[in-house]
């Protein structure tokens, strides 16, 4: 009896406790950001993956404009929205947000000593940024070679044919160019073996980290095996050039040079440098495709600008950076594509420290995610926001300031945007010189989460000009 009377005791006191500390604990997350966590683990990924820009645009209306929390990629994720939302975050970065990467990513292309991770990857950050890769002073010497090598990708795989398909082709032509600029290799059997294990890579960056046979990141896992046993053995050439005194202006003699990181991380580096430099590109090339094939109008006024630019170069002559400050209109025409599909949906960083927005409190160490979706096709700062319309972008009518992102911005803006926009201009130069292109599907589905793909490839019918 008296045992019953002391469990007894102990249960009121338990539950009394329990109260409070729930209590407690509700007024606390009362600061935290309104929203939702989902399913355990799972949280709201499936939600995110059947369509991020509905699942994004939902949740502002439902919880705020400004801020909401929820659960993807196995994280707490708070999710920070619009022009302000994006100045608040850029103009805090290394103050309030660090870098981040979900899981997925840490897992594919992280492998290497995560304790040192943080000076490798300020170590290869100022590799990149630094003199002699990615400015505009650096890149006009490669401009010739860009260009020649889009013609001879175009002309071995479009030359004689009257359909192809339009993903596939942007992937491998941007990967080769890749290569050629990261690692300074132009072997085209290395390069078609890299192809065929990047498309897998690509499918399983942005998922759940199950690896699971018959799941996106278990193929990932093995076609990132298959790279970084590649990637090894183009770090030994590399470093016996570099040993022996050859000259070289990639960014992967660059690596080595620097000398601050073994060969696993060069590898995992480099690996990740070329599925920026491939993927995100590609797929602006690919809508490009879509768009201006879809608009004859557009096509026109495009192919009316470089063959003005063409007319004043001898024959053969390769493009230059005078030549690439011409063509206003076509890049006019490439923002507006990025508007409408933009390549990458938006990005991550951690919290350094708690902080405060828009009248909630974020937790250190939580997860933040901005997304361009929150702007871009916002009727608020793009009128007719679903219209195809370069004229946006053209002088004198520049969109609001924070709301075309498609780049990011502040200190950690993708350093590899003036690069992007000369591969892809050197490519409306000459696709458009030699062909007219009309859509086989005009209805084909846009897939993907974080990264849009054609369901089909985009497959096109030529006409040779």
């Amino acid at each position: 009896m008296e045992a019953l009377s002391l469990a007894l005791a102990f249960l009121i006191i338990f539950l009394t406790l329990s109260f409070f500390l729930s209590k407690n604990g509700s007024d606390a997350d009362s600061r935290l950001p309104p929203g939702g966590t989902g399913l355990p683990f799972v949280g709201e990924t499936l939600d995110f993956f059947i369509n991020p820009e509905k699942f994004i645009t939902d949740r502002m209306k439902k919880h705020s404009p400004d801020i909401f929390m929820t659960n993807f990629f196995g994280e707490k994720i708070v999710v920070i929205c619009g022009p302000n939302g994006h100045k608040f975050l850029w103009s805090n970065e290394n103050k309030y947000f660090t870098t981040f990467y979900p899981q997925a990513i840490q897992k594919l292309f992280l492998t290497s000593q995560p304790k040192v991770e943080k000076l490798v990857r300020e170590e290869a950050f100022q590799a990149i940024r630094g003199p002699g890769f990615l400015k505009p002073e650096a890149l006009v010497h490669y401009l010739a070679g860009m260009d020649s090598i889009i013609q001879q990708q175009l002309k071995t795989h479009w030359e004689g044919k009257s359909e192809v398909k339009i993903h596939p082709f942007s992937r491998a032509a941007t990967l080769t160019l890749a290569c050629k600029f990261f690692m300074g290799t132009d072997n085209p059997e290395r390069i078609a073996k890299l192809i065929r294990h990047f498309d897998g890579i690509t499918e399983g960056i942005h998922s759940l980290p199950l690896n699971i046979p018959g799941t996106a990141f278990y193929s990932a896992s093995k076609a990132a095996g298959v790279i970084r046993k590649e990637l090894a053995t183009v770090i030994k050439e590399k470093k016996a050039a570099v040993a022996a005194g050859s000259p070289s202006q990639d960014l992967l003699s660059t690596f080595i040079s620097t000398g601050v990181m073994s060969d696993a991380e060069v590898a995992d580096k480099i690996m990740g440098l070329l599925i920026a430099g491939y993927s995100t590109v590609a797929t602006t090339m690919t809508f490009f495709m879509k768009y201006v094939g879809e608009r004859p109008e557009v096509y026109h006024k495009v192919l009316t600008e470089q063959l003005e630019i063409s007319k004043a170069k001898q024959p053969g002559e390769l493009l230059c950076w005078d030549d690439m400050q011409k063509m206003k209109y076509s890049w006019a025409v490439i923002c507006e594509v990025m508007r409408l599909t933009p390549p990458l949906l938006g990005t991550f960083r951690e919290a350094m420290t708690d902080f405060t927005y828009a009248g909630y409190s974020v937790p250190k160490g939580w997860k933040v995610f901005w997304t361009v979706n929150t702007t871009q096709k916002n009727p608020e700062y793009f009128r007719e926001p679903n219209k195809f319309d370069p004229s946006r972008f053209m002088e004198g009518d520049a969109p609001p300031a924070f709301t075309y992102v498609p780049f990011g911005g502040g200190p950690r803006m993708c350093p590899g945007k003036e690069y992007a926009r000369l591969v892809v201009l050197a490519f409306v130069h000459n696709v458009v010189k030699k062909y007219k292109w009309s859509l086989i599907d005009p209805r084909e589905k846009i897939l993907g989460s974080m990264m849009p793909l054609p369901e089909k490839g985009l497959p096109v019918r030529l006409y040779h000009r």
